[in-house]
C-alpha cells in the first residue's frame, strides 16, 4: 500500500531545534521527554495512510444510511471491524429514542388559481447513478407535525425571531396562513417554532438561489452547487434541552434492558404541531411567482427571476400534507479505545455521527472515513509498541440528524465519569467536506490546533496547512462553538473543552445528492484532505495524550475573556446606556490574568526542570482537567438549564450562532435589565474559582 510519506514533521525544517523545544515546552512536555516525542509524531504521521481515506469513504457511503435502517447497522458493523483490526478495543452503546427516520405520508400542492402538485424530491441524473437508488427518501423534516392544511401563503424570508417581527410591526398576519421561508440565518427548526407562535399553519422551506444555486454558478450534476430540486433535509426539533425528546438529562437506555429509565408521554413535550416540508427552488418558484401582495422589502429578495412579495393574496392557496410517524429506533454509538499505559483514566475523545440523510458523503462520513484512518495510523503505531499515555477515545455517534441525539445520551449516560476525566472533545462531523481549512474550539486548545498545522503539509502544494490558513495573516483566526453537532453535550452540558476542526467548502448539504460521486468531482478530487485532516488532529491528540502536564493554554483563558466582557459590556450599553460595566467581573478578571501570568512562569521553570514526582504530576493534571468545570453553572441557563456552562452555548433564538457569555447574551436579546448584577455576580464567582484553581496549580509546581 502506498504511504504518502513526504507529508513528514517539518518542524526541523523550518525551525531552529530551540525554536521547537520551546514550543514542545509550552505544550507540556518536559525537555528530557520532547525528543521521544519528536520521533513518536514523526513516526505517526509517516504512518497515515492517505489512499485509506477514499476506501473507507467509499465503503460508508455505498448505501443510504438514515439512523434506524438496516444500512446504518452496516455502517456500524464496518467501523467496528475496521477499529478492531487497528487494534482498538470496540463497545456498543445501545439506546432506545424517540424520532422519525421515515417521511410517511407527505404531499404538498398549489390547488387555486391552478392546481399543481409540486416535487418533493431531487430529480434523478444520468450522470450519477447513486440518484436512481430506489431507498431514497422524499424530502422531509424531522419531528414536523402531522395535519393536512390547505390556506393563504405569506413569504418569511429566513423565518428568523426578527423576521417574524418585522412582519408584525407591517401589521401582517399569519394567522390560518402557510409560511414559506429560505433556509438560512438559523436553525430551521426556529422557522417551524415562530411560523407556529404567530398563527401559522403550515411551514414550506426551500433554498434559494441567491443562497446556494445558479446564482452561484453552475449547478449539479455540471457544478457544485443546488440544482433547482436539491432539496436540504433535516431536523426541525426545539426544546430547551439536547438529545432524546423524552429522556432529558437521562440516558435513552434500551426499552428491554435492564436498567428502566423515566421517559415523557409524547403529548407533554413541546413538539412542532404545524406541517412542515422542505422543497426545491423549482418547486418554490411555483408558488413565489403567483403571490401578488406586497413587495418583500430589497434585504428579502433571492436570486429567483421573479418579485418577491410578501402576501399571496386570496387567490393563492397551498396545501401542505404531512403525515409522519415517531416511534422508537435503537440507535448504537460505536466507541473505539487505545487504553492509555501511564493513564488510562484521563481521556482524549474524538468523535463524528455516522447516520446519514442519504449516502452522507460529506455529511457525516468524509469525518468518519478519517477518523478510521487515523485510527488505523494509532494502530500502526500501538503495533510497534508505540502507546500513548493518556487512553484515546473514537466514538462514533448515531442519531445525530435528528437531534443531535447518539452522543447526548452517551454523555448523559457516563456524565460523572467524563467529568472526572475527559481532557477534551474534538469533533469531525463533516471533518472533511472541501479545500478549506478551519476550526472553532476552546480557549485552551486553539494553540495545539495552529502548532499542528505547522507540522502539516497542505496537499497538492509546496506549503504547510497553516501557510494555506493563515493567508497573509500572522495567524489563522479560530472560531467558538455554536451549536448543530455532537460536541453540545460535552462542552455545554459537562464542561470538557471542546473543538470541531477540518476541511470545508461547497456540499450537496442534508440532499440526495451528497453521494460518492458529488464528493469525488467537486469536494475533494485528489481524496488528499482527509489525510491531511488526519495528520493534523491526529497530532493535536498525541499532544494532549502523552504531554507529562496536559498542553492546555491556560493563560488564553483570560485573554479571550477580556474581549468577551468587552463585547457584551458594549452589547449591554446599546440596551441600557446608564450601564457602566461588571464590576465584580472586571474584579475578578485581574486576579485571573494575576493567576494565568504565575501559571506560564511556572510552567516552563517546571517543564525545564522536572522537579514533580508522580503523585505531584498526577495532581496537577486532574487540576487541569476539573479548570472548564467552573463554568458548569448548576442552576444553567434561563431559557433551559439543561445548558449549565456560564461560558458557551449555541444561541436559543438561532440555535446554530455561538454565544459567548450566554447569561448575559440572553439579558441582552429579551432586553431585560432587572439581572444584569445576578449575573455579574455568577459570572465573579465562576472567574474566581477559575483563578483560585490555577493558583493551586502554580503551588504545585
Amino acid at each position: 500500500m502506498m504511504k504518502h510519506a513526504t507529508l513528514v514533521f517539518v518542524s526541523t525544517l523550518a525551525f531552529s531545534v530551540f525554536s521547537f523545544a520551546e514550543s514542545l515546552a509550552q505544550d507540556g512536555f518536559f525537555i528530557q521527554n520532547q525528543s521521544k516525542q519528536k520521533k513518536v509524531e514523526t513516526e505517526f504521521l509517516e504512518s497515515v495512510n492517505y489512499d485509506r481515506f477514499k476506501i473507507h469513504h467509499q465503503e460508508l457511503t455505498k448505501n443510504p444510511h438514515i439512523a434506524g435502517t438496516a444500512e446504518n447497522e452496516l455502517v456500524q458493523q464496518y467501523m467496528a471491524k475496521i477499529m478492531e483490526e487497528a487494534g482498538m478495543e470496540v463497545k456498543v452503546y445501545p439506546y432506545d429514542v424517540y424520532l422519525p427516520n421515515h417521511p410517511g405520508e407527505s404531499l404538498l400542492q398549489i390547488t387555486s388559481p391552478v392546481q399543481m402538485t409540486l416535487s418533493q424530491q431531487e430529480k434523478e441524473l444520468d450522470e450519477d447513478p447513486f440518484t436512481r437508488d430506489s431507498r431514497l427518501h422524499l424530502g422531509f423534516n424531522a419531528f414536523s407535525g402531522s395535519d393536512d392544511v390547505t390556506a393563504e401563503v405569506v413569504y418569511v424570508n429566513y423565518g428568523t425571531r426578527e423576521d417574524f417581527q418585522l412582519l408584525e410591526q407591517m401589521g401582517v398576519d399569519l394567522t390560518g396562513k402557510v409560511a414559506i421561508a429560505r433556509y438560512g440565518g438559523n436553525f430551521r427548526g426556529f422557522k417551524a417554532k415562530y411560523a407556529e407562535q404567530y398563527g401559522a399553519v403550515g411551514l414550506i422551506v426551500y433554498t434559494d438561489p441567491k443562497d446556494n444555486g445558479f446564482t452561484r454558478g453552475e449547478v449539479y450534476p455540471d457544478g457544485p452547487y443546488y440544482n433547482e430540486t436539491t432539496i436540504q433535509r433535516g431536523s426541525m426539533l426545539t426544546l430547551d434541552w439536547t438529545g432524546d425528546p423524552l429522556t432529558p438529562y437521562e440516558p435513552a437506555l434500551p426499552l428491554d434492558g435492564a436498567e428502566q429509565v423515566q421517559r415523557l408521554d409524547p403529548a407533554e413535550v413541546a413538539l412542532h404541531q404545524i406541517p412542515v416540508t422542505p422543497i426545491g427552488y423549482g418547486a418554490a418558484k411555483e408558488i413565489l411567482s403567483r403571490m401578488t401582495g406586497q413587495d418583500a422589502p430589497e434585504a428579502w429578495k433571492g436570486g429567483l427571476p421573479i418579485d418577491y412579495k410578501i402576501e399571496g393574496g386570496p387567490q393563492l392557496h397551498v396545501r401542505v400534507m404531512v403525515d409522519q410517524p415517531i416511534d422508537f429506533i435503537r440507535a448504537n454509538n460505536v466507541i473505539g479505545t487505545f487504553e492509555g499505559a501511564k493513564y488510562p483514566d484521563e481521556w482524549i475523545i474524538l468523535g463524528s455521527h455516522y447516520d446519514a440523510w442519504s449516502f452522507g458523503a460529506t455529511d457525516p462520513n468524509s469525518g468518519t472515513a478519517m477518523l478510521l484512518t487515523l485510527a488505523e495510523a494509532l494502530g500502526e503505531l500501538a503495533k510497534k509498541g508505540i502507546r500513548p499515555d493518556r487512553s484515546i477515545l473514537i466514538g462514533h455517534w448515531d442519531a445525530e440528524e435528528q437531534g443531535v441525539i447518539g452522543s447526548t445520551e452517551w454523555v448523559e449516560h457516563f456524565g460523572e465519569e467524563l467529568s472526572a476525566k475527559a481532557v477534551t472533545y474534538m469533533n469531525f462531523d463533516a471533518g472533511v467536506s472541501g479545500r478549506n481549512f478551519g476550526a472553532s474550539a476552546a480557549p485552551t486548545l486553539k494553540k495545539l490546533i495552529i502548532d499542528a498545522s505547522k507540522e502539516v503539509m497542505y496537499p497538492d502544494s509546496a506549503k504547510t496547512v497553516f501557510e494555506i490558513w493563515a493567508g497573509e495573516k500572522p495567524e489563522p483566526g479560530i472560531g467558538n462553538l455554536g451549536g448543530g453537532s455532537d460536541h453540545i453535550a460535552f462542552y455545554m452540558h459537562v464542561g470538557v473543552p471542546s473543538l470541531s476542526g477540518g476541511s470545508g467548502g461547497v456540499t450537496a448539504y442534508h440532499s440526495n445528492y451528497d453521494n460518492f460521486n458529488y464528493y469525488s468531482k467537486f469536494v475533494d478530487p485528489s481524496f488528499k484532505m482527509g489525510g491531511a485532516v488526519a495528520q493534523l488532529f491526529g497530532l493535536v491528540t498525541l499532544r494532549l495524550a502523552n504531554g507529562d502536564v496536559i498542553p492546555y493554554d491556560v493563560p488564553r483563558y483570560a485573554q479571550d475573556l477580556k474581549g468577551h466582557f468587552d463585547n457584551v459590556t458594549e452589547k449591554v450599553k446599546s440596551m441600557a446606556p446608564d450601564f457602566n460595566e461588571f464590576d465584580l467581573v472586571k474584579e475578578a478578571l485581574v486576579k485571573l490574568d494575576r493567576s494565568s501570568s504565575a501559571y506560564r512562569e511556572a510552567l516552563i521553570k517546571t517543564l525545564n526542570s522536572n522537579p514533580l514526582n508522580e503523585d505531584k504530576l498526577q495532581a496537577i493534571n486532574q487540576g487541569l482537567i476539573g479548570l472548564e468545570k467552573s463554568w458548569i453553572d448548576p442552576q444553567g441557563m434561563y431559557y433551559g438549564d439543561w445548558y449549565k456552562s456560564l461560558y458557551v452555548c449555541n444561541d436559543p433564538f438561532s440555535g446554530y450562532a455561538s454565544w459567548i457569555l450566554p447569561g448575559i447574551q440572553y439579558e441582552v436579546a429579551i432586553k431585560r435589565t432587572s439581572k444584569l448584577e445576578e449575573w455579574d455576580e455568577r459570572y465573579a464567582a465562576a472567574i474566581l474559582d477559575l483563578a483560585t484553581k490555577i493558583e493551586g496549580l502554580v503551588e504545585m509546581m
